[in-house]
């Protein structure tokens, strides 16, 4: 299913981003979400004509660079409140190798 931002039937989203690096015609941008919706980021971002590389789905069709599976897309701190508990539970992981060697590879 595709989500969309102008659906009239849409739930209201907020996502905040930042550019952490310009890598030729690519960004490497931070996302920091207020909601929690179906595809937010990878919507959110084609929205504004700025898709996630390998996101076939809301990005051109096809990615531009070879063996690349996926959209480039990375959860590195995922934080919630419990739902039973209450407690604020938070999560880390770091970019997976192969994430780091295309932000490598990608020209400054």
């Amino acid at each position: 299913k595709k989500m969309s931002t102008k659906a009239l039937n849409g739930r209201h989203a907020v996502t905040h981003y930042r550019v952490l690096e310009r890598l030729g015609n690519y960004t490497y941008i931070e996302c920091e979400l207020e909601t929690g919706r179906t595809h937010q980021i990878r919507v959110h971002m084609a929205s504004i004509g700025h898709p996630l590389l390998g996101d076939v789905v809301y990005g051109p069709g096809k990615c531009p660079i070879a063996g690349l599976e996926g959209q480039t897309l990375h959860a590195g701190i995922l934080g919630f409140i419990h739902p039973r508990t209450g407690e604020y539970m938070e999560f880390t992981a770091p970019l997976p190798e192969y994430f780091e060697k295309l932000l490598n590879t990608l020209p400054e």
